[in-house]
């Protein structure tokens, strides 16, 4: 845990990684809390605006009840468990019996189309998955293409989940795991191809917490209380919230809207007395365009990342919230290494900030070569790292090709300047960050060219005022279909089905060729150029 000073030098050169041989994500994040007391973990606010809390105590005892049913039904250490489900507490318990059990789980988002799901399955060989009713309607149409996966359970009233709930002992002995044994595997967004499988160990929850803690005002203090509209699929939502606030004993409020509401989410802070969220710099921004009015009740620590804030919308938010939100940075291979914190060291709006205690960031060049302060290259970050991911899924080119020397490479490009603040310039492949994701061409592109009336697609990101980046496709027809409106917008849902909402094309242009080198590879910096 970091300790509260104004000396971010002395922070940096005397923090020390305390890992221990023997970690287990679940024990540590529920178990050791349980302790009989009803300690509070989640608020959990439905849809409907009705909330219930929940202890560490009635997730422990869930959690393992889950652990013994999985058990019985033949699930082994190493095993794949797929979690298909929004903010909810069964998310959390199956998670948490995952981990318990010695296996894998795999968060998945709850938006993703069946192509999206059917691909990602697949390639973990996922043996379970846990969802509700829509998820289950999705995965039907695509089950007889995932021969591995051998049991759906299904939540709520009645489902096969409380199910296998009930007929399980509240007692298990949890499985004595490593802190170097797998835990999770999440996949990110590929740039060529099909997404990749970040494969994280029990040991990158404690890798996480410095840069959880640095940004979020030196968390946690007394009084806390956690929430971010972050989707739990992902490491923002899952490792940079929920987890890291429960390694605390700190509890969450859980509430993921259909579609997020600026009012809704400034009136659901206040509500519920928290003290301090994750809001990506869309969310800020879609709040500043509502006209959202502050400061919000009780608000201690904001954090944001994904994408550069910017001096106009830093200041807007302080001034509404009383409170200046510090970005981070990081990727789902290696998350949270660079930090701002407006407590220890001045903000200078547009970077990065600084490394995070424990973490050694520096600008590479390709070969791993730390480059001079003040010339542009990649961001880098030294192994070994207990936040560093142990790999590809099954994909050892991809791994080996992630690293140079002892460095990390991001694939994002930047300067770091002479007193250790980064400054983002750009990206060498092609990621598309919109509304805080990050969006890989490759797996649009793929689906685009699979419509019957697409011969080639090429897809890049376009400045958009909200989002910071949109979507946009050019495509080269057949010859037999011609352009039109109508077109456009089937072309636009066949994506929105079968991937993503987030992942859709927004933007449609019907091109006659596409710009190519020599090779035959699109040049999508040519597209991003013509907007």
């Amino acid at each position: 845990m970091l300790q509260l000073q104004a000396d971010y030098d002395t922070l940096y050169r005397d923090f020390v990684w305390r890992v221990p041989a023997r970690y287990n994500i679940g024990v540590d994040t529920c178990d050791k809390h349980a302790d009989g007391g009803g300690r509070l973990a989640l608020i959990y606010v439905s849809d409907t605006g009705s909330a219930a809390e929940f202890s560490f105590d009635y997730f422990r005892r869930q959690s393992n009840r889950f652990a013994n049913a999985l058990t019985a039904h033949g699930f082994q250490r190493g095993d794949r468990l797929a979690i298909l489900l929004p903010q909810t507490p069964e998310t959390a318990i199956a998670h948490l019996a995952a981990f318990k059990a010695g296996m894998i789980s795999v968060p998945l988002f709850t938006l993703f189309g069946e192509d999206a799901l059917q691909f990602r399955l697949s390639d973990s060989g996922a043996r379970g998955i846990v969802t509700d009713p829509v998820g289950a309607a999705k995965l039907e149409t695509i089950r007889h293409a995932l021969p591995h996966l051998e049991r759906i359970y299904v939540t709520g009233p009645g489902g096969s989940f409380e199910q296998a709930v009930a007929k399980g002992s509240d007692g298990f002995t949890p499985v004595d795991t490593s802190a170097d044994d797998p835990a999770l595997l999440v996949y990110t967004s590929g740039t060529t191809g099909n997404p990749k499988g970040a494969l994280h160990a029990h040991r990158v929850l404690l890798g996480h917490l410095p840069g959880v803690e640095l940004p979020q005002d030196f968390f946690p203090r007394q009084g806390d209380r956690f929430w971010t509209p972050a989707d739990w699929a992902w490491v923002g939502g899952l490792l940079d919230v929920l987890l890291p606030a429960w390694h605390h004993g700190v509890s969450v409020v859980a509430h993921r809207a259909r579609k997020f509401d600026p009012l809704e989410a400034v009136d659901l802070m206040g509500r519920y007395g928290v003290r301090n969220t994750f809001l990506p710099p869309t969310a800020l921004k879609l709040m500043r365009m509502a006209g959202v009015k502050g400061p919000a009740p009780g608000l201690r620590s904001i954090g944001s990342g994904g994408e550069t804030l910017g001096s106009g919308l830093l200041d807007w938010a302080t001034e509404t919230f009383g409170v200046t939100p510090n970005e981070f940075y990081g990727q789902t291979e290696c998350n949270l290494v660079a930090s701002n914190n407006a407590g220890l060291f001045p903000i200078r709006p547009g970077s990065l900030g600084r490394a995070v205690p424990g973490h050694t960031v520096a600008i590479v060049d390709e070969n791993g070569r730390v480059l001079p302060r003040g010339e542009a290259g990649i961001i880098g970050v030294r192994r070994p790292d207990p936040v560093m991911f142990l790999g590809y899924w099954n994909n050892p080119d991809a791994t080996a090709a992630k690293f140079a020397g002892e460095y990390l490479l991001t694939g994002d490009l930047a300067r770091q300047d002479e007193d250790g603040y980064f400054w983002f310039a750009g990206r060498s492949d092609d990621l598309i960050t919109s509304a805080g994701y990050r969006i890989g061409p490759g797996e649009i592109e793929d689906c685009l060219l699979r419509h019957p009336a697409v011969s080639m697609a090429a897809v890049a990101g376009i400045p958009d005022p909200v989002r910071t980046e949109a979507v946009k496709a050019w495509i080269v027809l057949r010859t037999e279909f011609a352009p039109s409106e109508i077109l456009a917008r089937e072309i636009q849902g066949f994506v929105r089905e079968r991937l993503a909402a987030h992942e859709y094309p927004r933007h449609v242009e019907f091109v006659t060729e596409l710009p190519m080198t020599a090779t035959g590879k699109i040049i999508r910096k040519a597209l991003r150029e013509r907007g």
